[in-house]
């Protein structure tokens, strides 16, 4: 079957974004007394909503649940500061995206960050205009590692799975794509998401599919 969609993750595939979120997140906790270290944050926390997050802090370290939707919040203004001052375009993805957008594919980001932060990072990488839409975790009932980002995805765009290729790069949203039905690349860091490594996954999947 043909390949017809791809949907991209955002952080750690077309945004190198992990840092940020870790300094945003222990910004916010910082006020009150609580820090997450980095082994931690990349280990355990990695791909996950800011709320899950927190809600792992209280069960772990004892921060108290009154605060979630303060440090959420203050999480959520850090992310963005940090990301308008620190993203940027970069080429290789403007011209993968460009390219395959020109043959026809259908593109989409799906990612579990607040949709302020998606379209913020898009717009600042200068990614947007060649997507159809962004699913965020406000768009969903139940973020990654659920596949239900993708199944809307996949719905919107009115394709099957196996005709949606998905670029991923940590645990969570690896169980995402696969749970969804979907084709999968596995991304190792930004710098890996190439048009020729896109290509290359697109033609091994299709020719399977002969």
């Amino acid at each position: 079957m043909n390949i017809k969609a791809i949907l991209f993750d955002m952080d750690g595939v077309l945004i190198d974004a992990k840092e940020w979120h870790y300094e945003a997140l222990n910004l916010a906790l910082n006020h009150f007394g609580y820090n997450i270290n980095k082994e931690s944050h990349l280990s355990t926390f990695d791909g996950l909503p800011t709320k899950e997050k927190l809600k792992m802090l209280s069960k772990v370290s004892g921060l108290p649940v009154g605060l979630h939707d303060l440090i959420n919040t203050l999480k959520q203004k850090y992310t963005i500061q940090i990301s308008m001052m620190k993203c940027a375009p970069i080429f290789h993805h403007k011209y993968a995206l460009s390219r395959l957008k020109s043959e026809g594919y259908k593109l989409a980001v799906c990612s579990n960050s607040v949709k302020n932060s998606v379209i913020t990072m898009m717009s600042s990488a200068d990614l947007m205009q060649y997507l159809e839409f962004v699913i965020s975790n406000e768009d969903v009932e139940i973020s990654k590692p659920n596949p239900e980002m993708y199944n809307l995805a996949v719905s919107k765009l009115n394709l099957s799975p196996k005709e949606c290729l998905i670029l991923e790069d940590n645990e969570h949203g690896i169980k995402a794509a696969m749970a969804s039905g979907c084709n999968l690349l596995k991304i190792g860091s930004p710098e890996d998401v190439t048009y020729n490594s896109i290509l290359k996954r697109i033609k091994s999947i299709e020719l399977q599919g002969i």
